[in-house]
């Protein structure tokens, strides 16, 4: 969410939960449907951030392949979108807003 109202607040508007390929699964968290720039907020847990990503001790080994199957769909998606001219933009959830817009509206203007 406050990446959302940083972006409002600079003044882009974007799309919510909207599919941007019939080849990929997942929606992206922001989309810029006429840019095509898609923004996913990874959560650090889920994708595995390298600075705060944890690994449970219990069933250690289930959750390291889920996790690692995480970060792999994560690349194909991000493969996929881009060879249909897609601009991925993968923001950890631990970033600040304006860190994180800053670098959406470089890509966002740089497609106009």
């Amino acid at each position: 969410m406050a990446l959302r109202r940083e972006l409002h607040r600079r003044g882009y508007r974007y799309r919510l939960d909207r599919r941007v390929s019939e080849n990929v699964r997942s929606r992206p968290d922001l989309v810029f449907t006429s840019e095509r720039v898609a923004v996913y907020v990874d959560g650090c847990f889920w994708h595995g951030c390298p600075d705060h990503g944890t690994a449970p001790k219990n069933n250690a080994d289930w959750w390291q392949n889920k996790l690692d199957a995480n970060r792999a769909r994560d690349e194909q998606t991000d493969t996929a979108l881009t060879d249909e001219g897609w601009t991925v933009i993968r923001v950890w959830e631990h970033e600040l807003p304006e860190t994180a817009a800053t670098r959406v509206a470089v890509a966002v203007d740089s497609a106009r």
